[in-house]
């Protein structure tokens, strides 16, 4: 039997236009560390790539005269931070989030960096649910309302989007990232994490308040290490 759904939890179900076989999935999704072990950082893990690939297929129909590297400029706007923010914003997602007292007391619920990752977690656990296309439904249904155009200026380059594009011009395989360890209380952790290139096996290490700003560490470590070594 799935679990009952709160007011809020139910609401964000309704506004995802997703109807969940399996209800363990959207309250995992909604849920952070600092509340519960079954937490959404696998989802958000396996969103993420979802995300990814439905905005390329997003932009492949809808800008389809459009070159390679601008398809890629504009998907980097799309799926960055501030972006997937104001998405989870509109879904109205701080007022359904599971967190700790202490998280929830230091503003957990307004935080930008869980807003993004909670949002790519329900597409997650939409794929998990239904599968790839309802996903794809979904993302196309999340960005419906943004003005898509090949003028979208270009995001400024995060560190990790700076790396892909500098190992891509290289013909060399995308970076690798592992969280080496979770340190402090659960309402105030750090992640370490590491990026690993692996061609060269070189590892560089990262430390954030979340595995998103851990991995951005890394990531910019990382392109300090090559560019000392190729200025």
């Amino acid at each position: 039997m799935t679990p009952f759904l709160n007011a809020a939890q139910a609401a964000v179900q309704t506004r995802l236009q997703h109807t969940f076989a399996d209800t363990r999935l959207l309250q995992r999704a909604l849920t952070h560390r600092s509340f519960s072990s079954d937490h959404y950082e696998r989802l958000e893990f396996l969103g993420d790539s979802v995300l990814n690939l439905a905005v390329s297929d997003l932009l492949y129909r809808r800008l389809g005269a459009l070159a390679e590297g601008d398809l890629s400029r504009v998907r980097a706007n799309l799926v960055r931070q501030e972006t997937l923010h104001g998405l989870a914003l509109e879904l109205d997602l701080p007022e359904a989030l599971r967190l700790g007292e202490g998280e929830a007391r230091s503003g957990g619920h307004k935080r930008p960096s869980i807003l993004a990752d909670v949002l790519e977690a329900l597409i997650g656990a939409v794929y998990c649910d239904a599968g790839y296309d309802k996903a794809a439904a979904l993302v196309d249904r999340l960005f419906a309302k943004l003005d898509i155009t090949p003028r979208m200026p270009a995001a400024e380059k995060d560190p990790k989007t700076e790396l892909q594009e500098w190992l891509q011009g290289r013909k060399m395989k995308l970076p690798v990232y592992r969280v080496v360890a979770v340190l402090g209380a659960a309402h105030r952790q750090t992640f370490d994490v590491e990026c690993e290139i692996t061609e060269t096996g070189k590892t560089e290490r990262g430390i954030g308040g979340s595995r998103r700003a851990g991995e951005q560490a890394a990531a910019s470590a990382m392109l300090a290490h090559l560019k000392s070594r190729n200025p």
